[in-house]
């Protein structure tokens, strides 16, 4: 599975085929839907929800759909991270993969990684948290929760699309836009390029969209962001829950940690 996998991704990222690129009509449509909440008044309650999450902590739960040749690829991620003290822990499962699961635990700056290639099975890689990146579109740098809020409160154009039920709880969501410097944010200077290529041969930016639920306390509970490049579809989800419930982590013994200066791999973003 693991190469179908891959070749979707990059797909993606390649957007194959950008001159025929389409968002479908729905996406068009709700994009440009009137609102009785004003664009402006829609940005600052996304942003205000973003902005307490990471002054709080919650549990999550990332699913990753890459679609493509009518086929559909998911990863799952999923974990528990104090936004307020930058730590965290993650899981990440990839059914079928070659390798198909990897731990992470984000503290103290740094980003220990089960798993990775050329490092023992019972060691862990270890690397400051601000050098990694991503390797593919719309994945956070090893799977970081925080990438993702920063994404989506960089959302342009926003609408309000009415209420939902997110888990048993009422949220409004917020429909908006991602511009090319966001969705390229902290990518790999070689993926960069072949995105900026992408953009350049569809004449704009890439058609990426993204959804933020926003419950009557203010509290965001819902993410996702997606692209549709002819032929080939990703789409994360990010699902918030149990907010202001304390989050443990254990950080590995340095004994037990390899420094590494770069990790990869579809499980990694």
């Amino acid at each position: 599975m693991r190469r179908p996998l891959v070749l979707v991704a990059a797909a993606a990222l390649l957007c194959a085929g950008c001159s025929s690129a389409d968002a479908g009509n729905h996406d068009k449509a709700t994009a440009a839907s009137p609102s009785s909440t004003s664009s402006s008044d829609s940005r600052s309650a996304v942003r205000a929800a973003v902005a307490a999450l990471r002054e709080d902590s919650a549990g999550f739960r990332q699913e990753i759909e890459l679609e493509g040749e009518g086929q559909v690829y998911g990863l799952t991620v999923t974990g528990g991270f104090d936004f307020a003290a930058d730590r965290g822990h993650l899981a990440v499962d990839l059914p079928g993969g070659a390798i198909d699961h990897s731990d992470e635990v984000f503290a103290d700056g740094k980003i220990y990684i089960s798993g990775v290639q050329g490092v023992g099975k019972d060691a862990w890689g270890v690397m400051p948290r601000d050098k990694a990146q991503a390797h593919y579109l719309l994945r956070a740098p090893l799977n970081d929760p925080e990438h993702v809020l920063q994404q989506v409160a960089a959302m342009r154009e926003i609408s309000r699309e009415g209420e939902e039920n997110v888990q048993g709880v009422r949220a409004v969501r917020y429909r908006g836009i991602l511009d090319h410097r966001t969705v390229t944010l902290r990518m790999a200077p070689d993926v960069r390029t072949k995105t900026d290529q992408a953009r350049d041969i569809l004449g704009s930016d890439l058609p990426v969209f993204a959804d933020a639920w926003v419950d009557d306390r203010g509290r965001l509970v819902q993410t996702r962001m997606s692209a549709n490049l002819s032929g080939a579809q990703v789409t994360l989800t990010m699902t918030l829950s149990d907010i202001g419930e304390p989050v443990r982590v254990t950080v590995p013994k340095a004994a037990d940690t390899i420094p590494v200066n770069e990790v990869s791999g579809i499980l990694n973003g």
